[in-house]
């Protein structure tokens, strides 16, 4: 039977899965925490329809697709440009609008963005797996049935409260700047050599990226000390190298341990930009401390913070 309130997915892109604010607390046990490769897009999107901004709601690579729902609600998609329209009436990014039961909605291809959010009003309600609806690709947990969403797929809502649009107030905008990275844990197993390479040459992201890795294409990544090591912890932003030299950037799915070197971790502030890059897009890394990561990430969060404040009620 249908629920009274409910997402009915039309049709979808080939990566489309529900996440929340994520599974904490389980690396331990080999479980990343999943969750939104892109935090901050999708923390706006569900401001933006009212919700808490950890409630779960779609992510879509590339493509999103095309939606229904039950009842009245209101929608944004955030996380780069890309076209949207009710029944063929075109609406924008990064506010909210409007979708009435019997509408359909569909969501076009990303543009110079690799990662979109969809959040409804009332959010995605599907059972919680370990205290979060995210979906963990590799494991099979949460989300619906652990799996990639597709077409004929409903997804239960909860009821929102606000039925007003809203819009940002101030835009919220990405650095041009160099990738920042912090050495290590093995850092030493790269001469200075490979470490000029790594500071003074391009990289880009390569097809070969999912909500696990990315995979970036650059000069040549030699560890003199060998490409294989004893499995140690890892986390979001670590930077393996393998034999074939060319880095992986771990991301919101990325296992918890592995026996590759690290050569360097990516700064928390900047993994969302790399995350969002497009295949091919250059760009160079600057190596600084962990302190001044950890000031960039402060920085970071309250420029959200200074965004997430402008929501307003759209006038319009």
């Amino acid at each position: 039977m249908m629920p009274a309130n409910c997402l009915s997915i039309l049709r979808c892109g080939p990566l489309v899965t529900i996440q929340d604010g994520g599974r904490h607390g389980y690396r331990s046990f080999g479980l990343s925490p999943s969750g939104p490769v892109d935090r901050d897009s999708q923390r706006i999107a569900n401001r933006l329809v009212g919700n808490r901004e950890a409630d779960a709601c779609l992510e879509f690579a590339l493509v999103g697709g095309v939606f229904k729902v039950e009842r009245d609600c209101l929608f944004a998609v955030t996380g780069g440009r890309c076209a949207i329209d009710i029944d063929g009436q075109p609406r924008t990014c990064w506010e909210s609008h409007v979708l009435r039961r019997g509408e359909t909605l569909t969501v076009g291809a990303l543009e110079g963005a690799v990662w979109g959010y969809l959040a409804i009003s009332g959010g995605i309600v599907t059972e919680p797996v370990l205290g979060s609806r995210s979906t963990h690709l590799r494991t099979g947990v949460g989300g619906l049935g652990g799996r990639v969403l597709a077409a004929g797929d409903l997804l239960p809502l909860g009821h929102g409260k606000d039925m007003a649009p809203k819009r940002l107030g101030s835009p919220y905008l990405r650095s041009q700047a160099p990738i920042r990275i912090i050495a290590g844990p093995q850092d030493d197993y790269f001469d200075a050599s490979t470490w000029s390479s790594l500071l003074s040459r391009p990289f880009s992201p390569t097809p070969a990226r999912d909500r696990m890795a990315m995979v970036l294409e650059g000069p040549q990544i030699c560890a003199f000390k060998g490409h294989d090591i004893v499995s140690d912890a890892t986390l979001a932003g670590s930077i393996q190298v393998p034999g074939s030299g060319k880095p992986i950037v771990l991301t919101a799915d990325g296992q918890t341990t592995g026996g590759y070197p690290k050569i360097a971790t990516i700064a928390s502030a900047d993994l969302l930009r790399l995350a969002q890059m497009p295949n091919g897009q250059k760009f160079r890394f600057r190596r600084i401390s962990a302190d001044a990561a950890e000031d960039l990430l402060l920085d970071a969060q309250d420029r959200l913070a200074d965004v997430l404040d402008t929501i307003e009620r759209d006038p319009g």
